[in-house]
């Protein structure tokens, strides 16, 4: 039994539909409802009547909840105080892999002052897994990509936000014998793209802004995917296809001519980065740390 199946049966009874508790638990609805079921099955009893809107509870349903809710704050408590003990004094980022690549290294230097003596701990991830982490407890910040045309999930009244970067994803392939791009769009034949899964943040905010925008008579064909921006760059620069990447990752690349900008209907999309901390976690080098970037940023 999984303590995360605990998390999703408490949601479903808080918000009575397995859509809204799929969207509060950041998971998708196939994926939420597998994971109700696997708990029925390892409890060996039917939770949930589905043939009701509202969704309701059986009667073992309802036997159950309150042991659930109670075996989640027990077990909540003690991982708190054992991260306590383990961690008073890190601070430990949750990160999108890009974020992490492209943004993190230096932005951390910048503010190594504001440190002090903590421990800086790094962890890269895809957002629906760090949204869940970052729920869970399991970091003091969260630090994400964001576009005002596709947020990301949306935070709840006890998280705190704040922006502290900003970066573009721009359309880029390796240039051909000319100085031009090797893969752009033609008319002829389909443009090789290296792309993020469609169900990462980056993918979905590609297909939604780019993608599903460009003409019928421009068509792409889809040769690799990667949620690791560092691995489209290298493939990229090999020129396997086109992609889209934070500018910031490859300024290099740009400048030393091994990638080029393909400016043909291929826009570039605009991103915030934001820093994510919950208002409840009062570690003092976590409260300092985030009192020091919202004088910085000037936002509360």
């Amino acid at each position: 039994m999984e303590i995360k199946w605990l998390l999703d049966f408490i949601a479903l009874s808080e918000q009575g539909s397995f859509s809204k508790a799929a969207e509060a638990r950041y998971v998708t609805q196939p994926a939420f409802s597998r994971r109700i079921r696997s708990l029925e099955n390892w409890l060996g009893v039917t939770l949930v009547n589905r043939d009701t809107l509202p969704t309701r509870l059986t009667e073992a349903g309802d036997s159950f909840i309150e042991n659930a809710k109670r075996i989640a704050n027990d077990i909540h408590d003690v991982r708190n105080q054992l991260h306590e003990q383990k961690n008073a004094s890190s601070l430990v980022f949750l990160s999108q892999h890009s974020t992490a690549i492209s943004f993190f290294p230096s932005w951390i230097q910048t503010l190594s002052p504001l440190v002090d003596n903590a421990v800086v701990k790094l962890v890269p991830g895809n957002l629906h897994s760090l949204n869940e982490m970052f729920m869970a407890g399991n970091g003091d910040f969260l630090l994400t990509f964001s576009s005002n045309s596709l947020n990301t999930p949306q935070h709840k009244k006890n998280q705190l936000c704040i922006q502290v970067g900003r970066d573009t994803l721009v359309a880029v392939s390796a240039p051909n014998e000319h100085g031009d791009p090797m893969h752009r769009l033609d008319v002829n034949e389909p443009c090789r793209l290296l792309a993020f899964p469609d169900d990462t943040y980056l993918g979905e905010l590609i297909k939604e802004q780019a993608l599903n925008l460009l003409p019928s008579h421009y068509r792409y064909q889809v040769v690799c995917e990667n949620e690791m921006a560092e691995g489209l760059k290298a493939m990229a620069v090999q020129g396997f296809g086109a992609t889209w990447l934070p500018s910031s990752l490859i300024q290099q690349e740009l400048e030393d001519g091994k990638l080029v900008l393909i400016d043909d209907k291929l826009t570039p999309i605009d991103l915030r980065i934001l820093l994510y901390r919950n208002r409840h976690n009062v570690k003092p080098e976590v409260t300092r740390f985030w009192f020091y970037l919202a004088e910085l940023y000037g936002q509360q």
